[in-house]
């Protein structure tokens, strides 16, 4: 009897325990349900706070995750700053003065490690901001797994090249999403974040002034749409110049980013070829523009997909005390 007790007692714990586990290289939701349960509130307040103070960091928060994850995998190397053996990815060309958010990522993790020192990653505080930051304006939710860590390096060269561009033409794309183990539907689904937030005018003046090289503008952009966009966006100067993504709703994470790709609507050239170059692709646009539900199922799947790209675990990385510097 005693014995039996003694396994029945162990069975009844092994579930709390396995919670705050990552087994064999996978994520785990609860993997801080012990080590540190105010996790995921923590983040969820301060994103909060900061998407009240500027509704345009929901996009910057969903982006910085973006941008790490093509780069080593979900690892936090985007947060490095440049010293010693590092080079920052900060400096890359798809971050350079466009990638923001990094005092928010400061501000989580300061409250963190005065809750639970050492505890919570960099890499997994960027999962969850973008989730929160998805919900916070109107988005899905989903489950995030958790356990992640820091890597101790950053890799500028592979920021420059794993990461979309805003001119690549859709077969790039893909193949860069493929590289990361993602699909054409995963593609059409992420870029679905565009439904919020907004570009610089260097991402999108080739198509109003010079698509293809010869002077001409981009002939599939909407005629009144880019008559707009010339007036904010100059044939020189006035690179940091923004312009919304989604010129119906640019505050709530909707499906009218996709409505906006069949009207040729798009503002980046990597948001059109979804609708232009693709059969497939155009298929999916025209899905999600019909059914919201049908999107946000979607895109709640190929967030934790892409969520799962080369995640450091077990005694991988480190988890840093700063998520701007490595341990030292």
């Amino acid at each position: 009897m005693a014995r039996l007790l003694f396994v029945l007692s162990l069975l009844s714990i092994l579930p709390l325990y396995l919670c705050d586990q990552s087994y064999g290289g996978k994520l785990n939701p609860g993997y801080y349900a012990h080590s540190c349960p105010q996790a995921g509130e923590i983040v969820r307040s301060v994103v909060a706070q900061a998407v009240a103070r500027e509704t345009r960091m929901a996009a910057s928060l969903m982006r910085l995750h973006f941008h790490d994850c093509f780069v080593q995998g979900c690892d936090g190397s985007l947060l490095l700053d440049s010293s010693g053996r590092i080079v920052s990815e900060k400096s890359s060309n798809p971050n350079s003065k466009s990638a923001r958010g990094f005092e928010v990522v400061d501000q989580i993790k300061a409250q963190l490690e005065k809750e639970c020192p050492g505890t919570v990653s960099c890499a997994d505080i960027l999962t969850l901001a973008a989730r929160d930051s998805s919900v916070l304006t109107g988005g899905p939710s989903w489950m995030v797994p958790l356990g992640r860590r820091d890597s101790r390096s950053a890799s500028l060269s592979g920021s420059n090249n794993n990461i979309p561009a805003p001119n690549n033409t859709f077969q790039t794309i893909l193949s860069k999403f493929n590289r990361q183990g993602l699909d054409v539907t995963d593609l059409v689904a992420l870029s679905g974040s565009h439904t919020i937030g907004f570009s610089r005018c260097t991402s999108f003046r080739q198509r109003l002034y010079n698509q293809s090289g010869n002077g001409s503008p981009d002939m599939t952009l909407e005629q009144s749409f880019a008559a707009n966009l010339r007036q904010k966006c100059p044939r020189s100067g006035g690179d940091q110049i923004l312009s919304v993504l989604d010129i119906v709703s640019a505050a709530k994470f909707d499906n009218s980013y996709f409505k906006n790709l069949i009207e040729n609507m798009g503002l980046l050239n990597s948001d059109q070829v979804l609708f232009s170059s693709n059969d497939k692709s155009r298929e999916l646009v025209k899905k999600y523009a019909e059914d919201q539900e049908e999107f946000f199922e979607q895109f709640s799947e190929s967030m934790i997909k892409m969520g799962n790209i080369s995640p450091l675990t077990g005694s991988s990385g480190e988890i840093r005390k700063d998520c701007r510097k490595i341990n030292s």
